[in-house]
């Protein structure tokens, strides 16, 4: 991942930076997504091993989505199961106070949207041909891998990123190309995801495959499409795909002649085009059957052409367009460094007694900064000797908002004068729940676990935590706790059976249901007690209604559905319009969703259709209502009317 430490966004107050984060110390957040926000990250182990590290941890909005978990877990095993040196490696996949990420190998580079950019303000209006052509063959090289990879049982995994684009290759300033992000790959060994299968569109439109832009079956023969549209752009200087709209622009790969480089680009070399068109073809079957095989017609162009390709020229080529942001970069490292330094010093235990530090260098403590953050394992402060006193300033300016004492000394200050008091660390605490039946959810202070019932749950804070355990046709049960340090604290929940009666009542004919996302069958519904519900309610021709519900054991809630009607002009009221409802025509058509600025999940009459950008959806001709759900659970929706033998287009502005 690039550490573009200049650009991150500062640290929001909630979670002041640096902080540890398990076994790991964040240093600086490089960005935040909808789902995810990435880290700049420190891995500190024993004799003085220290590394530069990536930690994308999940969004707290995103941690009780069991389904985007399994989907980041699935991109961690594709990643893990991949080493090689065009891919960025997977470190580490895991919890921390239940929150899931992953640690990825740090590049020290930019990706190749941010490259052309910079060049731009430099004032170079060419890409070189010889760098171009450099991180092509990288890219060639990592997916010719990733295409080929077999399980250990010699199996092919059939694995296809499906998101080649500008963004997701980066150029390291060594001068090495990386492919990043498999979170939409694809892998025939998924274990059934319905997150990943054909059917949904992934990646980004301008360099999708047509089969990919048509929403059918993809292969690797869809990476090296994009990639043949990355060669293009960097070659000529154009974009190749551009319309004024997503639409536009999916019309443009499917259905129009693509232009030749030789019609952009003067004097384009022909030995070159053929490799573009040839990655370029529309039919799957005459393009490059693997990527190996354009690696191969790429590495013999450059033969021909006698071009000076060199990793060691593309780093020079690097360091050049970002001179002052690399200056910056490290400025800004040094500074989160020199605070992790601080976050891993320990302090001494109440009842020891400091026997002093020579030179400045701390004892064994454990200091406790402003933010929270703890340290794990003694680290000692940089060996500089103009900074020995400032550093040891500044751990005892933190230590004393923590309320430490720590003595210093000298080598002129006698050392049976010099001891310390500290207060001990944080404890942690154990947690042992059970539940009859087991098999039951947990929640601790809001947030879903991993586990489910039986489960020993480690590194508890010590104090008082709220403990939900629930199961479906369960009533949950509620129970706030006191965790000390110690022995495990055992509690063991009985659940009772029962639901929460919904009687849906005024849903047009032919209305269809989803309760927290899964399909029920209207009228009558059944929820969990004591839990909060989202019933939609649908059908076609109508606006989509939201109904959010809680109820007790054994209650009856009823629950008015009444839905209005789409007209030509918009919704009415559905009294008004149930005079004016019209047989809907015969025969079918499809549908395509699309959404600008995010991505949402498409729900069509109540059935879910996946993420944005969705592949067609086949539909009987008429009215349709459609709604879109973001990653913050805002549901918007809107009407579509398909035709017959046509493809529908609806685009959601988020």
């Amino acid at each position: 991942m690039t550490a573009a430490l200049n650009d991150a966004p500062p640290a929001t107050p909630e979670e002041a930076l640096p902080r540890r984060f398990g076994k790991y110390t964040l240093l600086r957040r490089m960005a935040t997504g909808g789902m995810a926000e990435i880290f700049l990250a420190l891995q500190r182990s024993v004799a003085g091993f220290e590394k530069l590290i990536v930690i994308k941890r999940i969004l707290p909005a995103m941690n009780q989505d069991r389904g985007f978990i399994d989907m980041l877990l699935h991109e961690a095993r594709i990643a893990a199961s991949l080493s090689h040196p065009n891919i960025v490696q997977t470190i580490d996949v895991g919890q921390v106070d239940g929150t899931y990420f992953i640690a990825l190998e740090h590049i020290h580079g930019e990706d190749l949207r941010s490259i052309v950019r910079q060049m731009k303000k430099k004032g170079v209006t060419e890409f070189p041909l010889e760098h171009a052509i450099a991180i092509i063959l990288g890219m060639c090289a990592g997916l010719s891998y990733a295409h080929e990879k077999r399980d250990l049982d010699g199996a092919p995994l059939g694995i296809v990123h499906r998101d080649i684009s500008p963004q997701n290759v980066l150029v390291g300033f060594a001068g090495d190309t990386k492919i990043v992000d498999f979170g939409v790959a694809k892998s025939d060994n998924q274990g059934g995801s319905e997150q990943t299968k054909s059917g949904q569109l992934k990646g980004k439109v301008p360099y999708m495959s047509p089969e990919q832009a048509r929403g059918e079956e993809v292969d690797w023969r869809s990476d090296i499409f994009a990639t043949g549209v990355m060669l293009f752009e960097l070659t000529t200087g154009k974009r190749l795909f551009k319309g004024s709209t997503e639409f536009e622009t999916l019309k443009l790969i499917c259905d129009r002649d693509y232009p030749r480089p030789s019609w952009v680009a003067n004097a384009y070399p022909l030995g070159l085009e053929t490799i573009v068109m040839r990655a370029l073809e529309k039919d799957r079957e005459k393009r490059y059957q693997s990527a190996r095989e354009m690696q191969a017609d790429i590495e013999a162009f450059v033969r021909d052409a006698k071009l000076p390709v060199s990793s060691i020229a593309l780093a020079e080529f690097m360091k050049g367009l970002f001179e002052e942001k690399l200056a910056a970069q490290k400025e800004a490292l040094m500074q989160g460094r020199q605070l992790a330094d601080i976050i891993s010093q320990e302090i001494v235990h109440a009842e020891q007694t400091m026997t002093g530090v020579d030179s400045g260098r701390l004892s064994s403590h454990n200091l406790s900064t402003a933010s929270g953050a703890i340290g794990v394992g003694s680290v000692p402060p940089p060996a500089r000797s103009g900074a020995k006193w400032a550093f040891a300033a500044v751990a005892l300016a933190a230590a004393a908002a923590a309320g430490t004492v720590i003595a210093l000394r000298s080598k002129d200050q006698p050392a049976a004068a010099q001891t310390a008091t500290a207060e001990p660390a944080p404890s942690k605490a154990t947690l042992v729940i059970e539940s009859e039946p087991s098999g039951a959810h947990i929640w601790i202070n809001g947030e879903v676990r991993a586990e489910v019932t039986p489960a020993t749950i480690d590194s508890l804070p010590v104090g008082k935590v709220d403990v939900k355990v629930g199961m479906e046709g369960y009533a949950s049960k509620v129970e706030k706790v006191e965790l000390e340090a110690g022995p495990p604290t055992k509690r063991r929940f009985t659940l009772q059976k029962g639901v929460v009666k919904l009687a849906i009542g005024g849903a047009p004919a032919g209305a269809t249901a989803t309760l927290d996302g899964k399909p029920v069958t209207l009228p009558n519904v059944e929820a969990t007690p004591g839990d909060h519900h989202a019933l939609v309610v649908s059908a076609p021709g109508h606006v989509s209604k939201t109904l959010k519900v809680t109820g007790e054991l054994g209650e009856t809630k009823k629950l008015d559905a009444t839905l209005d009607k789409i007209t030509a002009g918009g919704a009415v009221g559905a009294k008004t319009a149930a005079k004016d409802t019209a047989p809907q025509p015969g025969g079918s058509g499809k549908l395509m969703v699309s959404a600008s600025g995010g991505w949402c999940n498409v729900s069509v009459d109540g059935k879910p259709h996946g993420a944005t950008p969705t592949g067609t959806i086949d539909l009987s001709a008429g009215s349709h209502s459609v709604s879109c759900t973001d990653a913050n659970g805002k549901t918007v929706s809107q009407g579509a009317k398909v035709s017959a033998g046509e493809t529908t287009r609806v685009k959601f502005s988020l």
